[in-house]
C-alpha cells in the first residue's frame, strides 16, 4: 500500500534511496523500511516526503488500485506516528482519494498537534469516548462523547484533550490531508 506508492512515487522520478533521503533529510535505511512495510511514518515523514514528491498528503495514500470494498481491521491498519505528547492516527479508509477516515485516541494532556495548522479540506470529528477541546481558528469549543464537530479545515485547528480519561475520536477528511 503506502510502500508501493512511495516506491512508484521515487522510481517515477528516477531517485535513488539515497537521493531520496538526501532530499528528505532522512535516513536511506528509514525510507528502505517504508517502502518495505517494516515501520510506520510519521506525520513529518509524510509531510517531507509530500513535498519532495510535489504533492500533498493524500496523494500518498492514493491506491491506483484500491478495491470497491475495503475491509479495516485491528492490527492491520497504517498508523501515522506522532511525536509523543501528540495524536497518532490510525487509518480506517482505503487510498480511494475521495476521503479520509482515521481513528485516535488523546491521552490525558495530549494534543493533535504541536500548533494549530490548517490545510485544504472539511473535517468532522465524532468524540467517541471522552472529550476533547477543538480549537479552530483560535476559538476553543468543547466536544463530549457523542458530538461531533465540522469545520472548514483551512482554518488553523488542533485538538487537544484537557480531561483526565483517555479520549478515543473518529476523524473525517475530505479531500484528505491529515
Amino acid at each position: 500500500m503506502l510502500g508501493d506508492r512511495l516506491r512508484d512515487l521515487r522510481a517515477a522520478r528516477g531517485l535513488t534511496l539515497r537521493q531520496l533521503a538526501d532530499e528528505t533529510g532522512l535516513s536511506a535505511g528509514l525510507l528502505s523500511q517504508l517502502e518495505n512495510g517494516r515501520t510506520d511514518p510519521s506525520i513529518e515523514t509524510l509531510r517531507r516526503l509530500a513535498k519532495v514528491f510535489d504533492s500533498d498528503l493524500a496523494d500518498l495514500f492514493r491506491e491506483p488500485d484500491a478495491p470497491e470494498v475495503h475491509l479495516s481491521r485491528p492490527g492491520e491498519r497504517l498508523l501515522m506516528q506522532a511525536p509523543a505528547g501528540l495524536l497518532t492516527y490510525e487509518r480506517l479508509t482505503s487510498g480511494r482519494g475521495n476521503f479520509e477516515m482515521l481513528r485516535g485516541v488523546l491521552r490525558p494532556g495530549d494534543a493533535s498537534a504541536a500548533e494549530a495548522r490548517g490545510h485544504a479540506s472539511s473535517e468532522c470529528v465524532y468524540v467517541v469516548e471522552g472529550a476533547i477541546v477543538a480549537e479552530i481558528g483560535g476559538v476553543d469549543h468543547a466536544v463530549a462523547a457523542g458530538e461531533a464537530v465540522t469545520f472548514d479545515s483551512r482554518l488553523p485547528h488542533l485538538f487537544r484533550n484537557d480531561g483526565d480519561v483517555d479520549a478515543v475520536i473518529l476523524l473525517a477528511v475530505t479531500p484528505p490531508m491529515p
